[in-house]
């Protein structure tokens, strides 16, 4: 259990189908998917056609958008810094501008403060990286100015911590499918062992480039064969013609805080983070483990002192392959026995897509909200349930249910595992209802 309590006390997000926490959940429950034909992506050599395309996002208009809204230093170096960088760390100081302005914080960052920045993945800029490969093949004189500086990762929370002027711990950390929740656990073990009282979880959005999907297609884990002509269809976790997952653009940032220090500044309040636990399966290949799974969601229950009974839902990493979907959830049963027949499960991909780096904080943003309204998400293209989902998956449905606690899934490429348990916060302070 964690010496100190930490909640949650912002959020923001921005995916294909909503760019705040209201049109995002409402899309949601609604079932609406994200998935489209790519656009801003040149898929005519590549095997895959489909993904959630956020790279026609006018993120100009949106900077513009926070004129008077926030503080007017904050506001100028986010206009100067964000109309220059590479698109996709734009939309990172987009979401983190907002989960601080959501947070109430921005007007009390001040200078030399602690405050923790820690942006989750790697290989974040692939489509910029990639054009100016092509940039330089035709003539090495054009490539971008500033692509020494534009293509690396540390660019994000480089242009996050300068704008904001964060002076605190500043760090990106990669897992694969698991770096949200990763980054999540770095952020509270700054709280809990570093003198911080507030910390940054930035989710950027992985800008994949053709080469990323068709190295992906021929690996065989994305869908392409079925479904390039009907994307909305095209990820459905849990029946029996998923195929693989769908690439698609997302990103999301959580404001994790220290709750005494939340308390006493009268912060609004998500949830708690009662803890969160990582492990590798030892096996480099995409080849997901039944027992290292259980094993991890076992010890995570241990350590937060909670019993599989109490939790009430899992939002579940369900990334429509064939064989992931499957070893999840008999790791799942592994773990919750016959409590499997009360809880409920759903599948945020089935939606939005598999956000791949920035999954977990995505989809922890998703099973917050869902918690709070104590309504679940469907997870939609279920035409033909897998025979041997014998558990209550919100099958094209949502669902009234309610939920306390909450379990997060990610389970990362070369069997990098990181998951989240979360509760609804009933104490002292301003909650969320």
């Amino acid at each position: 259990m964690l010496k100190k309590r930490v909640v949650v006390t912002g959020m923001s997000i921005n995916t294909p189908i909503g760019d705040n926490l209201d049109s995002f959940i409402e899309n949601l429950l609604a079932g609406k998917s994200a998935l489209r034909n790519w656009k801003t992506l040149d898929s005519s050599k590549i095997y895959s056609k489909v993904g959630g395309d956020l790279g026609d996002y006018d993120i100009n208009t949106k900077i513009d958008s926070y004129k008077g809204q926030i503080p007017e230093d904050v506001y100028k170096r986010f206009e100067k810094l964000g109309k220059k960088s590479p698109w996709a760390v734009a939309i990172s100081l987009q979401t983190a501008v907002e989960a601080f302005k959501d947070a109430g914080y921005l007007e009390q960052i001040k200078d030399g403060n602690n405050i923790a920045t820690i942006v989750a993945g790697h290989n974040l800029n692939q489509k910029y990286t990639f054009e100016n490969h092509e940039a330089f093949n035709d003539d090495p004189d054009y490539v971008d100015g500033l692509f020494a500086l534009y293509g690396l990762d540390t660019h994000h929370v480089g242009a996050v911590t300068d704008i904001l002027q964060l002076h605190g711990p500043a760090y990106t950390v990669g897992a694969a499918c698991a770096s949200g929740n990763v980054a999540m656990r770095c952020a509270v073990d700054e709280i809990q062992l570093h003198d911080v009282n507030v910390a940054a979880v930035v989710a950027p959005v992985l800008d994949y480039s053709q080469l990323d999907m068709q190295g992906m297609a021929i690996l065989g884990a994305i869908s392409y064969k079925s479904f390039n002509d009907t994307p909305t269809k095209a990820s459905r976790p849990y029946d029996t013609k998923r195929e693989g997952f769908v690439p698609t653009h997302g990103a999301a940032v959580l404001i994790l805080e220290e709750l005494d220090h939340a308390v006493a500044r009268g912060a609004k309040i998500y949830a708690e983070i009662l803890g969160v636990e990582s492990s590798s399966d030892g096996c480099h290949l995409p080849q997901p483990s039944r027992i290292g799974q259980a094993r991890l969601m076992n010890r995570l229950l241990k350590n937060c002192g909670v019993k599989p009974t109490e939790v009430d839902f899992i939002s579940a990493h369900a990334t429509s392959t064939p064989l992931g979907d499957l070893t999840e959830l008999r790791s799942i049963k592994d773990v919750f026995g016959d409590h499997c027949k009360t809880l409920k499960i759903n599948a945020p991909k089935s939606m939005l897509g598999h956000t791949c780096w920035s999954a977990a904080t995505v989809e922890t943003v998703a099973a917050i909200l869902q918690m709070n309204r104590n309504e679940l998400h469907p997870s939609i293209n279920i035409d033909n349930l897998d025979p041997e989902v014998d558990v209550d998956v919100c099958r094209n449905e949502r669902k009234k249910h309610n939920v306390d606690i909450l379990l997060k899934n990610s389970f990362g490429f070369g069997g990098l595992n990181c998951i989240s348990l979360i509760k609804k916060y009933k104490g002292a302070g301003t909650v969320i209802k």
